[in-house]
């Protein structure tokens, strides 16, 4: 899938369920640890953002900077519009994705940070849609990318703390795609 649309489709992911309601309950708790869904969105915003900051040159402390700082303010959604519209013009620009970028995790490439972006927009869209607890079915084209991306790190997922405990390793392997990514991935139901 082509990079520009990998990105519009995961975005759509999380937007359709930040935009599925006009009374969003902000403080509804989420699959994250400790997360409302206001706390969810700030870290996808915050993310956004700081992923266009050092796409475009900034450095990891510029990006700390960025998270260290509310990017919410008083309209999260239209906060969240306009931070997924920076980084989808950052990442259309010539040479993005070949570009060293200073994540505060460690310096990688454009192309990986359209991954990590992906990532957090389809796995947060599902904790998202847990959080104001609507449809939380997810584009199984999705799926099976970050499937196939993730899955081979399965070992190790768990050991980051980005992903709570990892794999429960209680999920068949002829489970749905997307039961078996989100249990990778440190989601139970």
């Amino acid at each position: 899938m082509e990079p520009s649309v990998l990105l519009a489709r995961a975005r759509a992911e999380f937007e359709s369920r930040l935009t599925s309601t006009s009374t969003i309950p902000w403080q509804n708790p989420t699959p994250c640890d400790a997360w409302t869904v206001r706390d969810l969105v700030a870290h996808v915003v915050g993310g956004d953002v700081m992923a266009a900051t050092v796409l475009r040159g900034g450095s990891r402390e510029d990006a700390k900077a960025v998270f260290a700082s509310d990017q919410l303010g008083d309209d999260p959604v239209n906060a969240f519009v306009n931070g997924a519209d920076a980084l989808a013009a950052a990442f259309a620009e010539p040479g993005a994705l070949q570009r060293t970028c200073h994540h505060p995790a460690m310096d990688m490439s454009g192309a990986d940070l359209l991954g990590f972006r992906v990532g957090d927009y389809v796995l947060h869209g599902w904790d998202l849609a847990r959080g104001l607890v609507v449809d939380d079915s997810l584009d199984p084209e999705l799926v099976e990318v970050l499937w196939v991306n993730m899955s081979p790190m399965a070992a190790g997922l768990g050991a980051t703390g980005m992903f709570g405990a990892g794999a429960s390793g209680s999920v068949s392997a002829d489970a749905p795609l997307q039961d078996r990514l989100l249990d990778l991935v440190g989601r139970r139901r």
